[in-house]
C-alpha cells in the first residue's frame, strides 16, 4: 500500500520538533517594541495567529546586539537578559493556545536604520542604497564579536522556552550580505568563503543548544540579478554544513540584497525556489510567496513542492486562514473549543 501523500494539515517534523500542521507564520516586523521589549500588542498579535491554527509561528527579526543588529529602534531584541522575562510571557501565551513557536535572530548589516547609534557595519563599505548610510567594514575582531553575540542569543532564546531559532540570512541583512558576492567584496577568509561566517554562527550556536534542538536558517536563495547568487550555489554552501547537521531546516525566500533586484512576484512565486533546493537538501524546505489559496499551498505540499508553505501578509489579514483552510479543504482538525460551532 502507497503511504498516503501529505497535505496541508498533516504533521511535519523539523528535527526532533513535531509541528501539528503544515502552515508557518514566517518572521513580519511589527514595528512596535520600545526599547526592545515585548509588550501587550506583540501577545495579543502572535496568539490571535496561534487560535487561528497556525502550525509554528516565527517571531520577527529579534537584534543579538544593542542597536547595531537592530533593522529599526522599534525591533524585538534579545542582547541582554533583561528582555528573557517578556520573551518568556509571549512564549508561553502562544503554547497555551497550541502553536509552536520560534524566534528569528538577527543582524541588520548595512540595512540598520537605528538612529541610536553613528557606524553601521557590513562585509564590505559599500551602502545598500543612496538613503542608508554607508557601512564600516568589520574587522575580524567584529566578526568574532558578531558570533559571539549570536551564540548567547541561542543560549537566551533556550532559557525562554521557544521551540525552535531560526537564523536570518536573508534580505540583505549581514549574514545575508556575507552570503552574496554583490555585496561581499572581501579579499580575506571571509570573502573567498563567503559562507564562513553562518558556519560559525552555525556551529557556535549548535554547541550553545545541544545537537537536538531544532535549529533553521531563513535565505536569499536568488539574488534577482546578473552576478548574484543561485540556488545551486546555496547547495553548494550549505550543503556540507547540513551534512554536519548544523541546522535542520531552510525557509527559501529571494531577494531583498541589492536595491535594484528585479523580482518578479505573483501568487507563490518562492516556491520554484524551494523546489530546486529541495532537490539538492535532506532537510525540510518552507516556501511561499504572497500565497493565500488554500487549495494552492495544499496543492504545494501534496506534489512535494514544499515541506510546508509560509503564510505571511494573508495571515496579517486574517489571523483564521488556517481553520478557514481546513474547511475549504473539507479537512477535519481540531479547532479550539471555544470555536467548535464555527466547524458546522
Amino acid at each position: 500500500m502507497k503511504p498516503e501523500k501529505s497535505n496541508l494539515f498533516t504533521p511535519l517534523k523539523i528535527g526532533n520538533l513535531e509541528i501539528k500542521n503544515r502552515i508557518v507564520m514566517p518572521p513580519m516586523c511589527m514595528y512596535s517594541a520600545e526599547d526592545g521589549f515585548v509588550n501587550d500588542w506583540h501577545i495579543q498579535h502572535y496568539t490571535t495567529r496561534a487560535i487561528g491554527g497556525v502550525g509554528l509561528i516565527i517571531v520577527e527579526a529579534t537584534g543579538v546586539l544593542p542597536y547595531v543588529s537592530s533593522i529599526t529602534d522599534n525591533d524585538l531584541a534579545i542582547w541582554d537578559d533583561k528582555y528573557i522575562d517578556g520573551l518568556s510571557k509571549l512564549v508561553q501565551a502562544v503554547h497555551n493556545c497550541e502553536a509552536k513557536i520560534g524566534i528569528q535572530i538577527n543582524h541588520a548589516g548595512r540595512k540598520c536604520e537605528s538612529v541610536k547609534i553613528d557606524k553601521i557595519y557590513a562585509p564590505s563599505p559599500i551602502a545598500f542604497n543612496d538613503k542608508y548610510r554607508t557601512p564600516v567594514e568589520m574587522t575580524k575582531e567584529d566578526i568574532k564579536e558578531t558570533v559571539d553575540a549570536f551564540a548567547d542569543a541561542f543560549k537566551r532564546a533556550v532559557k525562554v522556552g521557544f521551540d525552535l531559532i531560526e537564523i536570518h540570512a536573508a534580505h540583505g541583512y549581514l549574514i545575508s550580505e556575507f552570503l552574496s558576492p554583490l555585496s561581499n567584496k572581501r579579499t580575506d577568509e571571509y570573502g573567498k568563503n563567503r559562507v564562513k561566517i553562518l558556519e560559525e554562527v552555525l556551529r557556535k550556536g549548535r554547541e550553545a543548544v545541544g545537537k537536538d534542538f531544532p535549529i533553521q536558517i531563513r535565505i536569499s536563495s536568488y539574488d534577482w540579478r546578473e552576478g548574484g547568487n543561485t540556488v545551486k550555489d546555496f547547495a553548494e554552501m550549505l550543503k556540507p554544513l547540513e551534512n554536519e547537521k548544523l541546522f535542520d531546516s531552510i525557509n527559501v525566500s529571494t531577494g531583498a540584497v541589492t536595491a535594484d533586484g528585479k523580482i518578479i512576484p505573483y501568487e507563490g512565486y518562492q516556491i520554484p525556489f524551494a523546489r530546486e533546493l529541495k532537490q539538492y537538501m535532506n532537510v525540510p524546505c518552507i516556501g511561499g510567496g504572497l500565497l493565500s489559496d488554500s487549495k494552492m499551498a495544499n496543492m504545494i505540499v501534496r506534489n512535494g513542492a514544499a515541506d510546508a508553505v509560509y503564510i505571511g501578509r494573508e495571515l496579517l489579514r486574517n489571523p483564521y486562514w488556517a481553520l478557514q483552510s481546513a474547511r475549504t479543504l473539507g479537512i477535519d482538525i481540531p479547532f479550539p473549543k471555544q470555536y467548535e460551532q464555527a466547524k458546522r
